[in-house]
């Protein structure tokens, strides 16, 4: 019995995502009476690997394979499921982004396991086993019980902090036999962001709305963020109106995003725009309107026009900073 966590890494490198989720597999484990196990899937170094030990993996189970360069989702979760059932796995733990959401329920299937999405804290209860999540977009909270011998869990990021344990983990590297026509996804093209803080990895983000009236208004929005070392975020309407690129939408139909901290300036807080960045740990609301939805889901508010508050804080940062 063990608790085994998919850890994604990027060009070799493990991020902070990979280590939320050593560091819950690791509590859970801890819970259930058993170890975790960290399955790596790609070329990555052993001082890399020796990393999911810091966070409390007990043991490193490394796959290097040219045929699993390319996530094909089918594979990878066929793969998965099969070590998880060599190693006696009780609990699959995964990320809450996009290849989480992809190879969870193909797992959930393969395993005939329950499926715990989006989940953001520790079980409530081992036996029976209820996990935590939001519901509505976030406007609600509830207690599911997963009755499957196999639980799949995927982790809402930035919901469970860094836990060091030092472990001295055993790293297996781990052979596999993948045939040259079974991955049927092809990547064409592959296109990199560079020179910005990604949304999805951002500690800090800075988002503006309709409020700030025109695009030539965002100069003071985005010295903000450079100075926080934050990333810039948009809503809806302002990528539709071609203020902002679109790969800054946060919301529903757009990123959905957990920062530490969170600004939203001149955004009213719509359903569908809160649903992607509910699960920030602080937000911050400036908006002319009292009554914006908002300022329900804001920890701070301030009650202004951005337009006018925003150079106010750009040097209230800088006198911070001694800049």
């Amino acid at each position: 019995m063990s608790v085994l966590v998919f850890t994604e890494n990027w060009d070799g490198k493990f991020k902070k995502l990979s280590f939320e989720l050593i560091s819950y597999a690791t509590k859970l484990a801890e819970m259930l009476n058993t170890k975790s196990i960290a399955l790596s899937i790609g070329e990555v170094e052993k001082s890399e690997l020796e990393k999911l030990g810091k966070y409390g993996a007990h043991k490193i189970i490394s796959i290097i394979n040219k045929n699993l360069d390319i996530l094909d989702n089918q594979v990878y979760s066929q793969l998965i499921a099969d070590i998880a059932q060599k190693e006696e796995v009780t609990v699959i733990v995964l990320a809450n982004n996009n290849v989480g959401k992809a190879l969870a329920p193909r797992l959930s299937v393969r395993l005939k396991a329950g499926l715990g999405a989006g989940v953001t804290k520790l079980p409530v209860n081992i036996d029976p086993f209820v996990v935590y999540k939001k519901v509505y977009s976030g406007n609600a909270f509830a207690e599911v019980r997963i009755k499957s011998e196999i639980k799949i869990l995927t982790i809402a990021q930035n919901s469970f902090d860094l836990i060091e344990t030092y472990n001295h983990a055993e790293i297996v590297n781990t052979e596999v036999f993948v045939a040259d026509g079974q991955v049927k996804t092809q990547m064409l093209e592959v296109q990199k962001q560079t020179g910005k803080i990604l949304l999805t990895d951002a500690e800090i983000v800075v988002s503006g709305g309709r409020g700030m009236k025109t695009p030539d208004n965002w100069g003071p929005l985005i010295e903000m963020a450079s100075l926080l070392g934050a990333a810039t975020a948009c809503s809806r309407p302002v990528s539709d109106e071609g203020w902002r690129p679109h790969e800054e939408h946060t919301g529903q139909t757009g990123k959905i995003i957990s920062p530490n901290l969170y600004f939203a300036i001149g955004i009213s807080g719509a359903t569908q725009h809160l649903a992607g960045v509910s699960s920030s740990k602080v937000i911050v609301a400036i908006n002319t309107d009292k009554d914006a939805p908002i300022f329900e889901a804001a920890n701070y508010g301030i009650v202004g026009d951005a337009i006018k508050v925003l150079p106010k804080l750009v040097d209230a940062i800088k006198e911070l900073k001694g800049k």
